[in-house]
């Protein structure tokens, strides 16, 4: 990507262009998405040499897992849990406490962007979807972002009352962790046709509408120290809302919004909206460098 000559939305940027950009300078870098990309392959790439040669690194799954020994267990799944079975181990609420501490600082719908191995396959349908919308194969459909807060209720109330965790049987994080650690299921099935109503229907339907997972670490990332900063050197040119795909966190870049900021004398604000993933790719394509990552707690270090 070259963003200081182009706009680079869905439609202008060939999908593998987007690993790379080019800098002020001319020279060559990686972009957000390849680092991503990078650390959601290598996490994965642990959890499977941990089970197939056993080097104990990084072994489980999303689910649950052990990291040189120590507990990490998904806070969602310990949720589901709790209500199923009206009690918590004590290795699950030391998994779940670390866990919580790490996404405090790191922000908590990052697991969304740097660690769900389902983001990866979701970003490729996004380009495949918004090729469709354009040759006006298919239509655009958007929904309103807080149905995910049923679906989040909805799969702990039937865990409650079933005493078992429903949500898992067709949760494509987990389906995806545990045949990237363990192998070939059938349950990939269902992988596909999410990734194909992804693909015809709703452009990231899974994380934006559904999964409670996402859902549980953006409440956390609410209040989490790593976030993007907006400054005014922004031109509301609108790119950044194009590339994201929760981007009404990023209602500020809009010009109305610009101006009201503006006439209060400010000049710099986090993008604080839970739905933030913390993906970068508003950074990525920012022509004026008025996205950045900034960590709020850095003057207290």
């Amino acid at each position: 990507m070259d963003k200081y000559n182009n706009r680079e939305t869905i439609k202008n940027t060939t999908f593998w262009s987007t690993f790379f950009e080019t800098t002020k300078e001319g020279k060559k870098k990686l972009s957000y998405r390849a680092k991503r990309w990078i650390l959601v392959i290598t996490i994965h790439l642990l959890f499977f040499l941990s089970f197939a040669v056993d080097i104990q690194m990084l072994e489980g799954t999303l689910n649950g897992s052990r990291f040189l020994g120590f507990h990490l267990i998904d806070v969602y799944t310990a949720l589901e849990m709790f209500a199923a079975e009206h009690h918590l181990h004590t290795n699950i609420i030391i998994g779940v406490s670390t866990i919580v501490v790490f996404y405090l600082l790191v922000g908590g719908r990052t697991y969304c962007a740097w660690v769900c191995p389902y983001g990866i396959l979701s970003e490729i349908g996004e380009k495949l979807h918004d090729t469709l919308v354009h040759k006006k194969v298919i239509k655009e459909r958007k929904f309103d972002h807080r149905i995910k807060y049923i679906f989040w209720a909805m799969f702990l109330l039937w865990a409650a009352v079933s005493g078992y965790l429903v949500f898992e049987t067709f949760n494509v994080v987990g389906i995806l962790s545990r045949f990237i650690a363990y192998g070939w299921s059938l349950a990939l099935g269902w992988v596909a046709i999410v990734f194909l109503i992804e693909v015809f229907f709703s452009r990231r339907a899974w994380c934006s509408y559904v999964c409670p997972i996402g859902t549980t670490y953006g409440m956390i990332g609410k209040a989490s120290a790593l976030r993007v900063q907006w400054n005014d050197s922004c031109d509301s040119c609108m790119v950044c809302h194009d590339v994201c795909f929760e981007n009404q966190v990023l209602e500020i870049t809009k010009a109305k919004y610009k101006k009201e900021i503006a006439e209060k004398g400010i000049k710099e604000q986090y993008i604080t909206g839970a739905d933030c993933t913390l993906c970068g790719r508003c950074i990525d394509v920012c022509h004026m460098d008025a996205l950045n990552f900034d960590f709020r707690l850095k003057n207290l270090v």
